[in-house]
């Protein structure tokens, strides 16, 4: 089947035939006369509630010329009916919805969810409706209390667009500016640093470690399978986000450098969360604390007296050198290792500038992009261009590659490794690893 248009259709006023009598026309009925449609119900017999529905009823069979004059038509009765209603609707143009009989459909009813002016179709054309309800009922949950005081907003907002002349283009993000007014946390609340949690609420900061669920802590599963909301960044692993089945969860990171949330809004909304009684979970890959603005996160939470925990993880740092067979440190090579973020030159000038050039173990994250960069910028800081160097991608995951070279090879651009998030190892502890008597310059798999 192609694709389907979906569409929302004004019934008010206009005709509608129900052919069939039983359960399901019963329940289709309801919906139909709540739009305000004239709806007339076409069946040899009818259930009681069908018959106190206060519509027009014909009592006998389908015919085709019921059809004249209706905008639509639902067919709820029997395989062979249906087709006739299908048949007689084809040469009047009319839609046929056919209740769980898709051969026989033009139209497919969704499942819908209507909440303070703000109307939600699913549909699974017709093959699934019981998926189509499971869907819905998932959807009405993520759905924020707030609703209606955005939509209230929305109406006011257009109201001046339309009057200013706003281009369409500018009015998306005027409004996210406006809603975002609403989680506002400047506002006393009475609520301080001594209260108790189950008077506010709580919010752990959780380390979700380098991608496989095997790698969490016990204290991490708790927090999610007892969260009532998850605002997880992209590093996190899908099967990590299983442990919270009853929370809602919001992507609050980073897709293809577009941001999701400010820091200033993931600060709102978990404190707005747990004001309200809410168990918040702030879900990061790796450690909370490693490159992750957790320290920031903690700042605002205690500046708005909000009860909190931090849950520590297992950080790529140094899960993704180990999982590749590469030690950070190891006696009589290096004493020491120095973790810096790559994702510009600045932040890694500035780290570097802790160490002299063979003095310890290098571990860059967030540098995966800029390998090639990056190696030039340690050789143009005196490091040796034989300096052993590594690439681990896609650490802990079926995907993982591990690439090993030297600092030269990577300056040169010749380092190949697959996409994904990557962790640069620099230093004579890479000739330790694992398989390290074979030919640098290759990309192997953990084999797990």
């Amino acid at each position: 089947m192609s694709d389907l248009l979906p569409l929302f259709l004004n019934l008010a006023g206009r005709d509608v035939v129900l052919v069939g009598g039983g359960n399901v026309a019963a329940s289709k009925l309801r919906a139909l006369v709540d739009t305000g449609a004239r709806v007339r119900v076409i069946a040899p017999e009818v259930r009681p509630e069908i018959a106190e529905a206060g519509v027009e009823i014909a009592r006998r069979g389908f015919r085709p010329s019921d059809l004249d004059g209706a905008w639509l038509v639902v067919a709820a009765a029997t395989p062979d009916v249906n087709r006739e209603v299908a048949a007689a609707a084809e040469p009047r143009r009319i839609f046929v919805n056919a209740v769980d009989d898709p051969p026989n459909a033009s139209a497919f009813l969704s499942g819908t969810i209507r909440r303070d002016g703000v109307t939600i179709a699913v549909s699974t054309r017709g093959d699934a409706p019981a998926l189509t309800a499971l869907v819905r009922e998932a959807l009405d949950a993520l759905l924020p209390a707030e609703l209606g005081a955005w939509m209230d907003q929305a109406r006011r907002q257009r109201v001046a667009w339309r009057r200013d002349g706003v281009p369409m283009a500018e009015r998306k993000p005027r409004l996210l500016s406006v809603l975002n007014q609403l989680y506002d946390t400047s506002r006393p609340t009475g609520s301080g640093p001594g209260q108790k949690e189950s008077a506010l609420g709580h919010v752990s900061l959780v380390g979700a470690g380098p991608g496989d669920p095997g790698l969490l802590t016990r204290t991490a599963v708790a927090r999610l399978r007892a969260a009532d909301l998850v605002l997880y960044d992209a590093l996190v692993d899908d099967r990590v986000l299983r442990y919270a089945r009853r929370a809602q969860r919001f992507f609050a990171g980073k897709r293809a450098g577009r941001q999701a949330m400010t820091q200033e809004v993931i600060h709102r909304v978990m404190i707005r969360a747990a004001r309200r009684g809410r168990r918040v979970v702030r879900l990061k890959g790796g450690d909370p604390f490693v490159f992750g603005r957790g320290g920031e996160e903690v700042q605002a939470l205690q500046q708005a007296g909000v009860s909190f925990d931090v849950v520590p993880g297992v950080t790529s740092a140094i899960a993704a050198p180990a999982l590749a067979g590469i030690p950070v440190t190891h006696r009589g090579v290096s004493t020491a290792f120095l973790v810096v973020s790559g994702h510009n030159d600045a932040s890694l000038l500035s780290g570097l500038a802790a160490t002299q050039p063979g003095g310890a173990t290098i571990v860059i994250v967030m540098g995966a992009g800029r390998t090639t960069a990056i190696a030039a910028t340690l050789v143009g800081r005196g490091w040796a261009p034989s300096t052993p160097a590594a690439v681990v991608t896609n650490a802990s995951s079926d995907g993982q590659e591990t690439w090993r070279g030297t600092l030269e090879a990577l300056a040169a651009g010749r380092a190949v490794f697959g996409p994904g998030p990557g962790t640069i190892v620099v230093g004579g502890v890479v000739a330790l690893a694992a398989g390290a008597d074979e030919p640098f310059e290759r990309v192997y798999g953990t084999g797990r």
